[in-house]
């Protein structure tokens, strides 16, 4: 089976993908997606990297509800900032975050939850994984250490015990 169908919700999802996409469901488009559905993720499965370690799922739940909470109020403080950047412009600048995750799955999850959150933006990881340069909307001098110490806590933290 796993030959065959190695990711059965890729293939389930490519093939959902591809009904949307043409905007039919006749038998011709059934079965072109249901021939890519089998075939892509078989030829890709070579490039695709394995599961990676899975630790305390209840630490995971409580991350993406924080990811959430940090979603809203992070796009209604840019949103605010965007308003009145009239009277106060947004002071953007660049800060380099020193990390602790070597993991490339908590690395690859710390840059989608990085991306995600309004205001900052994933520039570059330094080859060595020993830091990451990050893009913040609105950022005082004063307060990037703070800043630094917010994303680790909140971010990195947690990523490191579930992934490492």
């Amino acid at each position: 089976m796993n030959r065959w169908l190695p990711a059965p919700w890729l293939s389930a999802g490519l093939f959902v993908l591809w009904l949307l996409l043409n905007q039919s469901v006749s038998l011709g488009q059934l079965l072109l997606g249901a021939v890519v559905a089998l075939v892509v993720p078989v030829l890709m499965a070579p490039l695709r990297q394995r599961a990676g370690p899975l630790r305390h799922p209840g630490l995971l739940l409580r991350l993406i509800l924080h990811v959430g909470l940090d979603v809203v109020t992070a796009a209604l403080g840019v949103g605010l900032g965007m308003l009145s950047a009239g009277r106060r412009p947004p002071r953007g600048r660049f800060v380099v975050v020193p990390l602790e995750l070597r993991n490339a799955h908590a690395l690859a999850s710390l840059a989608m939850i990085t991306t995600v959150v309004a205001g900052t933006v994933w520039s570059e990881l330094a080859p060595d994984r020993s830091a990451v340069l990050l893009h913040v909307f609105d950022l005082d001098d004063d307060h990037e250490a703070s800043f630094i110490a917010h994303f680790k806590q909140r971010y990195e933290r947690p990523l490191l015990e579930i992934f490492e």
